[in-house]
């Protein structure tokens, strides 16, 4: 084991955990950086060394009271240093309570001096607020400013007025710092805290997973707002998994914001960059760029999770590694996500570290590198990456989309030889077809990727798939799909450009061999998903318990998101809709594909 590296501040301990709030201004962002130093690549820390033997009956906890200063006066409305202080959770009365003027990410805690082991947690919310302490974490760390925290436990309902609930802890890590984070909008309003372990360090046997989900743990540098699509941020992530018996420990960590609409939403996507390079989850790549897709318009949470196992059935081959997750980020529980790879060239990734990752892309223009072909056609330029592709490689991958284009588009387009298959990989765009008709993805061809291994020989390969949320009839564009009586990206879907539209039409209806080896492909798959609807229920199952949490935090199963063609009002109705889909979609796709 390990020995746990952290720094004992004397007189700046003192000052800060009496002044530090969840977004602490006085903690300086060098010390930050220079805790994390101390602190990188420790994957099994928290131990001290003793000679003394360590009493594990656990007691009630006492120490210096911690936490967010300003204060709510319910009286005037306005910001009080006095009334209603962090100070009442600790004397025993239920009718005081602790308040914030601030509505969300605040917290009160304890300094307890030393690390301790927490056994057990108390709470009691405020008279009448007995739904404010829905969602509340409660935290451990060994940095005053919370920049290493890591879960204790989560209150999953409402809480009782007037008496003391409690949760045991399951994280033998000990920690100096702990604390009650409020949850989202409810500025804290707690009447109670108890907090109850004993004195040592503990160890990295067990920490605590929030549900049977692996918990991602995001903690930003000064518990900055993650507000940029294009800067990153300085965070320390942690990733518990296997029922809370591994740690993934990545202190220094890039993280931004990511996505198109999907930024927009009030639960946004992330991008992640480690320092360095590693394999989170069991992934198959060994890289540092993930994601953190939110799946907000998604009420299933699994859209994604399900046209990547589509895509494996079809036989694609590359399917992008992703497992759902829980989120915490600077303290609160942000919802179940989707932790996934980026699609980029590389091992165990898209096969093009030799050559060229293209997007044909609607939103090209807003990328760094693009193009628009002679036809019209927007490409964005994913690899070689912006910062390292060359004029003469841009020109090359130009000119070979748009020799491509052109020979689809030609006299000869149907001619083994003359025609477009030396530029384009028929099978691969066949099977991305299958993909996204089958899927019910309205935005199949606003965007595609597109890949070539070699930068001179060899052909565009397509794939792979990629952004699935409006999949499975959750778009009104295009719901209900199987009522449709064509492919959907030749009736309501949505297109990158005419030519984007006019380039399927060639190769899936006016080419004879290919439309014969689509019907191939289709009688290949079709078997294979004839009881995905299996794993739509096993998948369901997979995300019960962390799905109950992320409607609570979003509260959305009535209301209409994004491009939501109804709203069941439930979990389990959207997933009915889901299965009830899949299911005509077998019968519906097959006719479709054998009518042309």
């Amino acid at each position: 084991m390990k020995i746990w590296k952290y720094l004992v501040w004397a007189a700046a301990a003192a000052l800060a955990v009496s002044v530090a709030a969840c977004n602490p201004e006085d903690i300086l962002s060098e010390k930050w950086q220079k805790q994390n130093q101390n602190n990188q690549g420790e994957q099994q820390g928290g131990q001290e060394e003793t000679e003394e033997p360590v009493d594990k009956t656990p007691k009630k906890l006492s120490g210096t009271v911690i936490g967010t200063t300003k204060y709510v006066d319910y009286n005037t409305g306005n910001v009080s240093y006095t009334v209603n202080s962090r100070d009442n959770v600790f004397d025993g009365d239920f009718n005081t309570f602790f308040a914030t003027y601030d509505r969300s990410r605040t917290w009160v805690g304890l300094d307890l001096g030393k690390p301790h082991v927490i056994t057990k947690v108390g709470y009691s919310p405020r008279i009448t607020q007995e739904g404010r302490v829905e969602l509340a974490l409660f935290e451990g760390a060994n940095q005053a400013d919370f920049s290493d925290a890591l879960p204790l436990a989560i209150v999953k309902q409402a809480g009782t007025s007037n008496v003391m609930q409690y949760l045991d802890v399951n994280c033998s890590r000990g920690f100096r710092y702990i604390r009650y984070v409020g949850p989202n909008d409810a500025r804290c309003n707690v009447a109670e805290l108890e907090f109850y372990g004993y004195r040592s360090a503990g160890d990295d046997t067990q920490f605590c997973q929030l549900t049977n989900l692996p918990t991602v743990v995001i903690n930003t540098q000064n518990a900055q707002e993650i507000t940029s699509k294009t800067t990153y941020i300085s965070s320390n992530i942690y990733i518990i998994s296997e029922g809370g018996k591994k740690l993934l420990s990545a202190p220094t960590t890039s993280i931004r914001g990511r996505g198109n609409a999907s930024w927009g939403f009030p639960k946004k996507p992330y991008k992640i960059k480690f320092a360095q390079k590693m394999r989170p989850l069991g992934a198959p790549a060994n890289d540092k760029k993930w994601t953190l897709l939110s799946n907000h318009g998604d009420k299933t949470l699994m859209r994604n999770i399900l046209a990547f196992e589509v895509s494996r059935r079809v036989g694609m081959e590359y399917t992008p590694f992703c497992t759902p997750v829980d989120v915490i980020l600077n303290g609160q529980y942000d919802g179940c996500y989707q932790f996934c790879d980026q699609v980029e060239a590389g091992s165990n990734r898209v096969d093009a570290k030799n050559g060229y990752l293209i997007e044909i892309d609607a939103y090209a223009y807003d990328e760094a590198v693009n193009f628009y072909s002679n036809r019209g056609t927007p490409v964005t330029v994913k690899y070689p990456k912006d910062d390292e592709i060359t004029a003469a490689q841009k020109s090359f991958i130009q000119n070979f989309f748009e020799n491509m284009e052109n020979a689809v588009n030609g006299a000869n387009f149907k001619d083994e030889t003359l025609g477009y298959r030396k530029y384009l990989d028929v099978d691969s765009f066949l099977q991305n077809f299958i993909v996204g008709e089958f899927s019910g993805n309205t935005d199949t061809y606003w965007s595609v990727n597109m890949f070539k291994r070699e930068s001179g020989t060899g052909v565009l390969f397509t794939g792979p798939a990629w952004d699935y949320d409006l999949a499975f009839d959750n778009d009104y564009r295009t719901y209900p799909i199987n009522n449709l009586n064509d492919f959907i990206y030749c009736t309501n879907g949505s297109t990158a450009s005419g030519s984007t539209l006019n380039l399927v039409n060639q190769i899936v209806k006016n080419d004879p061999a290919a439309r014969a080896r689509l019907v191939e492909i289709w009688d290949q798959v079709k078997p294979k998903l004839q009881d995905l609807n299996d794993y739509v229920d096993q998948t369901a199952q997979l995300l019960d318990e962390s799905q109950q949490l992320n409607f609570k935090r979003w509260p959305i199963l009535n209301s209409y998101e994004h491009m939501n063609p109804q709203a069941s009002g439930s979990y389990k109705g959207e997933v009915n809709v889901v299965k009830k889909y899949i299911t005509g979609r077998l019968t519906k796709f097959d006719q479709l594909v054998r009518n042309y």
